[in-house]
């Protein structure tokens, strides 16, 4: 067994957990079910080939600023499956850094992307190996390429294909000095701009949102408490957003580091939520990460066509969006057993809060506690909001934090200020301070609309439109006004054969907001564009309000 004396790094605690419960499952996808002692074997195989192709760490951080890496990059440019978590814990293990790269990115972007994190190697499926080809020669860092075969995709010419390179490597132990300062990368787009590289110390990351406390906050200490926590833990969890997203591989390496079973649904490539639901119950899946609406209201609509009681679910997780108390409620009486458990973060702060809704309780949306090395930032950020503060502030972390943003002090520093010597994330959420010491979430500044004078936080309105029967999915954006200076623009997908009113969906935003935060203007769509993960597509919906 791993000593107790270590100090916190995602390889260690795998190896660990895996040598207390090799048998044990620890990933389920389709027809493959890989113990965990197959899964260290897999993982060491990529770390040393991966090694011994020059990939791996090449200069301590004791010696770099918080925003420089220090570490070979290795992009995942995957859809969901074993060769994920596999690419992720194996490039861990010889010391190099992961990092996500979205598979719905054009050549241009993906360019800007894979230039951006100086990527040494490209793990990809065979699906997406025409971008690959086209984009390969205008990365000049990019030297190793290793293809995934999920169709009968030829391989890339000078490409090592997946499982014939681990079937070729070494499964032996790796001879490295594995650091709770090893970095992991987090590629976050956000709701604007270019996609940034934020970077954590693994041990930091790993307290923040990867499984490090247990359940009444206490922080596990060594390699061997997590390795004793998983001998009696054995817990199914499905992980239903795309791993190239934070929620998604958060939940899957959570469970990893606590010894139970990730369990991934069919269909990947899109949102199936039948299928998700067949695996619920093939599997017997005790936990199920979504995110919002995007996830929440098919899943619902799912559950109440079919029936289905999924007997072993327990938790339904949700992060990353919002989703309305109305498509907690439909779930909640599909499946009056389970618990919704809101989890609010974000790339920069980890996991920083939770709310739970059930039968008993009821639903609710969008109120949380404020717990240890949170805080409210006024908006000078100047001090610390006093619960029953009058205004908004920012809400910020501190402690497990990140190190800033790759290649970027000027956006670190921005992100990450130092306030009477506390050194806080601060990503752009805000929230209200309430008189009880809970937390009152408004949204992300990035995407508040300025009308008349009046902040316009464009979640509220949409959680109040989906209130009405008739809305499938909603989202908000401003548009440039000459009596407002901006206008509230509401893009609405609504349910097949529906045909609401404007005055009714009006008159249903106006029991849950103020009257200057109603729709200035409805758009009607055949399909709201989100990311994979379930996120508004906050561009798309501005360029399509301007456009009309």
């Amino acid at each position: 067994m791993v000593g107790g004396t270590l100090e916190l790094n995602l390889a260690r605690i795998n190896e660990g957990v895996a040598e207390a419960v090799g048998d044990r499952e620890a990933i389920i996808f389709r027809d493959r079910r890989i113990t965990y002692s197959e899964f260290t074997d897999r993982t060491r195989r990529l770390a040393n080939f991966l090694l011994n192709n020059g990939v791996g760490i090449h200069k301590d951080r004791s010696s770099l600023s918080p925003w420089k890496s220090g570490q070979d990059h290795v992009g995942l440019y995957l859809y969901n499956g074993n060769e994920y978590l596999e690419g992720m814990m194996g490039t861990y293990k010889c010391r190099a850094a992961p990092f996500n790269v979205n598979y719905r990115y054009v050549d241009e972007e993906l360019i800007y992307l894979l230039k951006n994190a100086k990527t040494r190697a490209l793990i990809f499926h065979s699906s997406l190996a025409k971008h690959v080809q086209a984009i390969r020669g205008h990365v000049p860092t990019l030297e190793l390429l290793i293809q995934v075969q999920d169709d009968d995709t030829r391989i890339v010419d000078g490409a090592f294909e997946y499982e014939r390179l681990l079937q070729d490597s070494s499964a032996n132990r790796l001879d490295v000095d594995l650091s709770p300062d090893d970095l992991y990368i987090l590629y976050t787009g956000g709701t604007t701009g270019m996609p940034k590289g934020v970077l954590w110390r693994q041990e930091d990351i790993i307290i923040a949102a990867l499984g490090g406390r247990r359940t009444n906050g206490e922080v596990l200490q060594t390699v061997n408490e997590f390795v004793e926590r998983s001998i009696d833990q054995n817990r199914k969890s499905l992980p239903a957003p795309p791993f190239m997203h934070g929620a998604g591989h958060w939940n899957a390496l959570q469970v990893l580091n606590a010894g139970g079973t990730v369990v991934i649904q069919d269909e990947v490539k899109r949102l199936d939520a039948q299928d998700i639901l067949d695996t619920i119950e093939r599997e017997e899946v005790n936990n199920l990460l979504v995110v919002g609406d995007a996830f929440g209201r098919p899943i619902a609509d799912a559950l109440a066509s079919s029936g289905r009681e999924c007997p072993s679910l327990r938790n339904i997780i949700t992060g990353g969006a919002i989703m309305t108390a109305k498509v907690k409620s439909d779930i909640i009486h599909s499946l009056p057993q389970v618990k919704i458990i809101d989890s609010a973060g974000s790339s920069e702060t980890g996991g920083q809060a939770t709310h739970v809704s059930d039968a008993t309780s009821g639903a609710a949306t969008g109120k949380f506690s404020l717990s240890e090395n949170n805080a409210v930032i006024s908006e000078d950020m100047n001090e610390i909001l006093s619960p029953g503060h009058a205004g908004l502030g920012w809400w910020a972390r501190s402690g497990n934090i990140p190190l800033g943003y790759l290649d970027d002090e000027d956006k670190t520093q921005k992100t990450f200020p130092v306030l009477k010597g506390v050194r806080y994330s601060v990503p752009g959420d805000k929230v209200r301070l309430l008189e009880d010491g809970s937390l009152e979430l408004h949204g992300r500044e990035s995407v508040t609309i300025n009308s008349g004078g009046e902040k316009i936080f464009a979640e509220e309105v949409e959680q109040a439109l989906k209130h009405h029967a008739d809305v499938f999915d909603a989202v908000v954006a401003g548009r440039p006004s000459e009596r407002w200076g901006n206008e509230v623009v509401a893009i609405v997908q609504l349910r097949e054969q529906a045909q609401p009113s404007e005055d009714s969906l009006l008159g249903e935003c106006n029991k849950h907001i103020a009257r200057y935060k109603l729709p200035k203007s409805f758009i009607f769509v055949n399909e709201i564009l989100r990311s994979p993960s379930g996120k508004a597509d906050y561009k798309w919906a501005k360029s399509v309000a301007e456009s009309q």
